[in-house]
């Protein structure tokens, strides 16, 4: 067992309590040991190897809790468009795609995170196939969800769920775990979810689900019309629409709980936002996925009010707006700029929460990633900052370079320049 590393900081943001000015955290075995301020830790910890990281702000790495690493390399493919028109287009992207770029373009986005700042991923795993070879290019804790449709192929729901439940037995990642996500209300059936359900219940496994994230699909699912179904009425059943909202018909086929993850919930209504609320499920907002779209107001305040866990994802790069002609790259830090702006009257001690430990949470790894307490990974990243301790929340979520300094378990993946 290594020597305790101590890091020093001009501010420590544990999020989990105030920020720390003049503070410290100590690491050992991959772990925190002890979060403070300097003059406290100092004398106890010994001989322990000091890095002073000067100038900066020490905080947890960010939690992204939804993205599609697959698609990093297919930015700017599609310009903004109506969200069937854009799902054929995504359809017809994949089609011409071999494994080797799905491959490079996961490689990419994992590159991309962790420059950014982010320490543990949600990834929804279109081409699962790669894995677990990916698993071993990066250090990020990847949370991997077999995306799972039914429409397309035709194919019984639980022969599709048979062999799903197969390759999550047979991986076994390093730094993260394994869950379901069938893909949404449209691309699955009622049944598929039934039985989705009940596996994921069995084996106590999470779920997420892309649900609610359009006006079209909500229409489609409600009241049986408009674009989505016209488009979709010839190759599904579509006796399942017209008669609940996606939310409802998510919690009819068993899914909502403490450990269902709904992707976007852009278009609720009062009841959805309390059945979320109740069933403990956790909502994933994707700031510039939302605006790409130009979606109405995302819902947060009520769903806040309610007692709904929110938390951010990046998405894909394939919805996210190229920025003065430039190509976007995967950042949480610009998620939570872009949340910022459409919410000012949320407070920015809120949107790192959201980020970091609301994430955590929605993945169920609460105490482990997400803040800096005793007992938690050591997944921690630097920014630079030379304000007042006061101001440290605000440096987070302005912040748009990226990190001076990461760790994960203790390793560096971005060595401090001391």
């Amino acid at each position: 067992m290594d020597a305790p590393l101590i890091l020093r900081a001009r501010v420590v943001l544990p999020v989990s309590e105030s920020p720390i000015e003049d503070g410290a955290v100590v690491v050992w075995d991959g772990q925190v040991s002890a979060v403070g301020r300097w003059s406290d830790l100092a004398e106890g910890v010994g001989s322990a190897n000091t890095v002073d990281l000067g100038a900066a702000i020490l905080m947890p790495g960010l939690v992204n809790a939804h993205c599609h690493l697959d698609y990093t390399d297919m930015a700017g493919f599609l310009p903004p468009t109506s969200f069937p028109d854009w799902v054929k287009g995504m359809l017809a992207c994949k089609a011409g795609w071999s494994y080797t770029e799905f491959a490079q373009s996961w490689l990419n986005g994992a590159n991309m995170l962790e420059r950014s700042g982010t320490t543990t991923v949600a990834n929804i795993e279109a081409v699962p196939e790669l894995l677990p070879e990916l698993w071993t290019t990066t250090p990020l804790r990847v949370c991997s969800f077999l995306e799972l449709t039914c429409v397309k192929s035709r194919r019984q729901a639980s022969a599709l769920l048979s062999e799903a439940a197969e390759r999550i037995f047979a991986l076994k990642p390093e730094r993260g775990f394994m869950g379901l996500s069938p893909h949404a209300l449209y691309s699955t059936t009622p049944e598929f979810l039934e039985l989705a359900g009940e596996l994921s219940r069995r084996e106590n496994w999470l779920v997420t689900t892309h649900v609610s994230e359009s006006s079209e699909e909500f229409e489609m699912v409600l009241k049986a019309g408009g674009a989505m179904f016209e488009w979709l009425k010839k190759q599904r059943n579509m006796s399942d629409c017209g008669s609940r909202t996606p939310v409802q018909q998510l919690n009819r086929c068993g899914l909502l709980n403490d450990r269902f993850i709904a992707v976007h919930a852009n278009y609720l209504q009062t009841e959805d936002i309390r059945a979320l609320a109740e069933s403990g499920s956790s909502v994933v907002h994707c700031p510039r996925s939302h605006s790409y779209f130009g979606y109405d107001p995302f819902p947060y305040a009520e769903l806040s009010k309610a007692g709904v866990n929110v938390c951010l994802g990046t998405d894909s790069l394939a919805s996210v707006n190229r920025v003065h002609g430039n190509k976007p790259v995967l950042s949480m830090f610009a998620e939570m700029g872009v949340f910022a702006a459409r919410n000012p009257s949320v407070s920015t001690e809120t949107i790192v929460r959201m980020a970091t430990r609301n994430g955590a949470r929605a993945l169920g790894l609460s105490g482990q990633v997400g803040e800096i307490s005793i007992g938690s990974f050591a997944d921690l990243i630097a920014i630079p900052f030379n304000g007042p301790v006061s101001k440290a929340w605000d440096a987070v979520v302005a912040t748009w370079r990226d990190v001076s300094a990461a760790m994960i378990g203790g390793q560096w993946v971005i060595a401090p320049i001391i």
